[in-house]
């Protein structure tokens, strides 16, 4: 199931959180929720499609341009960029400039699979980055960009170009392209029934009987 609408689908998305989305997968046997990732600037929440960066050891090769730049000038308004960067975590592979770049070219955010750094920087900005740690270190001379706009793993998880990302206070979940359709129709069904659920509770039902109910909706193939 395609995405015929990416705008009506970014705004139905905005609408939902990390934990929802994740539970669809979960209904799905999809793949897609990551652990360990966390916001570190910013309290926005990220939706968008993804473009990709790929980070790897230096070694003593030369990097062809400033790890980043490519997907920051590749960007369409709204994106959001993912770093995959797993070869060291003695150095950050996002920084402050990147952040200054990326917000002057209306990039929605970054989520770095590894370490990042000038954190006080992006918060003065306003622009959310997601990661898994901060460092003050420089890549320079440690990491370099290998590719950007191809296929990376963050956490146990493949993530290619235009898949979708939600990235909220509980976590960082994507969503592969050809599944996203799907995946959001049944997040915003299992939203729906939380919200019945919510009322059962202000009515007064015990809430071991609410959360009876959640289990045995789990249990159900619908």
């Amino acid at each position: 199931m395609s995405i015929q609408d990416p705008h009506n689908f970014r705004a139905r998305l905005s609408r939902l959180d990390s934990c929802v989305v994740a539970d669809a997968l979960d209904r799905l046997k999809l793949p897609g929720a990551v652990l360990g990732l966390q916001r570190v600037s910013t309290d926005h929440k990220l939706v968008g499609p993804v473009i990709t960066v790929k980070l790897e050891r230096a070694d003593g090769r030369l990097a062809e341009r400033h790890l980043c730049t490519g997907a920051i000038e590749a960007a369409n308004p709204g994106d959001i960029i993912v770093v995959e960067h797993h070869a060291r975590n003695d150095c950050a592979g996002w920084g402050g400039l990147l952040s200054y770049a990326a917000r002057i070219r209306h990039v929605g955010g970054v989520i770095v699979d590894g370490m990042c750094r000038d954190v006080d920087d992006s918060r003065r900005m306003d622009f959310p980055v997601f990661a898994r740690g901060v460092v003050p270190t420089t890549a320079r001379g440690r990491v370099i960009e290998t590719a950007f706009n191809t296929q990376v793993t963050v956490g146990s998880v493949i993530v290619n170009p235009h898949d979708w990302v939600i990235a909220d206070g509980s976590g960082v979940v994507f969503l592969a392209h050809n599944d996203a359709a799907l995946v959001l129709e049944e997040a915003e069904r299992l939203t729906a029934r939380e919200t019945l659920l919510i009322a059962e509770i202000d009515k007064g039902t015990p809430v071991s009987q609410v959360m009876s109910a959640v289990y045995e909706h789990m249990l159900r193939k619908e």
